[in-house]
């Protein structure tokens, strides 16, 4: 059941820890956390419910951590920070708490964790059932209009419902999230803070976002929309082992979301469209067994048909194996082992799982989370300059941040 405020009284209230701004996973789990060691709270939420992009992650189904999180699946200006929250807050512990509450981790793929026999609703729903026993109260559709710092902390000025009210507090927090996903009320609340106050932010961008392709490769791609390939997909920094998606404008897929927060403008990436096999090896072993065997039929084993024949733009599918040139096995290899690609760009924060950059962590203490420059406000989860690979990553990150802000309020 979840608190909300419907009177007037609420003005000026003086007798609670902490307000946090943001009602995403970490602060909900901020305030469950501060309820654990007797601290009140107050959450301010813009939109009309809690937990909006917890209820819509992984198609509703929430995967809601990693197995193999640590500090190492992180982008930041700052490798080092998360460490201190991973180390006060761990997977270990994100599954005892949910499982503590009825919920327990079943892995899908590569460490992900969804709920088993549960969903995203039943995540938000045990946090605001720990809310209400703990009096933690949860105040939706909140327009922050104004914070002033005063004498005594913070007063954070809102309108609901088309009147003015404020509340006072002796310590802030701020967990709003970031830019991607607008219509779920996505804002850069904290980045206009931050910057109203003179604090570093680390140029933003859409991470884990798919990637267009234009001009003359343009409907290349879009014939193949709706085929996935098992790829590794690279560049100078990174690589990822998983699915790309062909789609009517572009590259998806998990592969292509990962390499995407490694991704800059202008940049090549490239794809291995058979990672773990030599596609010259398999033909050798044909020539050898079946040398009239056309490369179509042997791509099809592969590949599905429509890729195949898309394929035979750059290469001679409808050969048999035994009479393919050196040239054109080096032209095969080349092409299935480094089939390059440079996207126009990438679809924006409408598609954007999360938001890279952030507010600058050289402006946070890492094992409190509080502003170095301004005593009693604490930032936290996606805001920071700190975005995990897909997988549960950005949700363990947003854990952490809101057990360990919950320590220091």
């Amino acid at each position: 059941m979840l608190i909300l405020h419907k009177n007037n009284n609420i003005n000026g209230l003086m007798d609670v820890d902490a307000i946090i701004i943001g009602a995403g996973a970490c602060g909900l789990m901020c305030a469950v956390q501060a309820g654990y060691l007797g601290k009140r709270v107050i959450l301010l939420e813009k939109s009309d419910k809690p937990g909006a992009k917890i209820l819509i992650s992984g198609g509703g189904r929430c995967n809601y951590t990693n197995l193999f999180a640590t500090d190492e699946q992180f982008i930041s200006n700052n490798k080092h920070f998360s460490k201190s929250a991973f180390t006060q807050w761990t997977v270990e512990d994100t599954i005892s708490f949910f499982e503590t509450y009825g919920i327990s981790g079943k892995e899908k793929t590569l460490g992900q964790l969804f709920p088993d026999g549960k969903n995203a609703k039943d995540i938000v729903a045990a946090f605001t059932n720990i809310c209400e026993d703990f009096g933690q109260q949860i105040i939706c559709d909140a327009q922050v209009m104004d914070i002033e710092q005063t004498a005594a902390g913070f007063e954070v000025r809102f309108e609901k419902g088309n009147k003015s009210r404020s509340l006072k507090a002796p310590k802030l927090v701020i967990t709003t999230g970031g830019l991607p996903i607008p219509k779920m009320g996505a804002t850069d609340f904290a980045l206009r803070f931050a910057r109203k106050h003179d604090l570093k932010i680390i140029e933003t961008a859409p991470a884990l976002v798919p990637l267009t392709i234009t001009g003359k490769d343009e409907d290349w791609y879009a014939q193949l929309s709706g085929n996935s390939v098992f790829c590794e997909v690279s560049n100078d920094r990174i690589s990822f082992e998983e699915n790309i998606l062909f789609t009517h404008w572009g590259l998806s897929g998990p592969a292509i979301l990962q390499i995407s927060s490694y991704w800059k403008r202008g940049e090549e990436i490239n794809i291995d469209l058979l990672p773990r096999q030599d596609i010259l090896e398999l033909i050798e072993t044909e020539r050898k067994s079946n040398g009239k065997l056309m490369l179509s039929t042997l791509f099809n084993r592969i590949y599905p048909k429509k890729f195949t024949d898309a394929m035979g733009k750059f290469l001679p599918v409808e050969k048999q194996v035994a009479s393919l040139t050196k040239t054109e096995l080096e032209t095969i290899q080349k092409t299935i082992h480094l089939f390059k690609v440079k996207p126009a760009g990438d679809k924006g924060y409408d598609k954007a799982e999360v938001m890279r950059g952030g507010i600058d962590t050289n402006e946070l203490s890492s094992k409190t989370l509080e502003c170095k420059r301004i005593p009693g406000l604490f930032f936290g989860g996606e805001c920071v300059d700190v975005t995990g690979w897909l997988g549960g990553y950005n949700f363990q990150w947003a854990w952490a941040n809101g057990y360990v802000i919950a320590q220091n309020i």
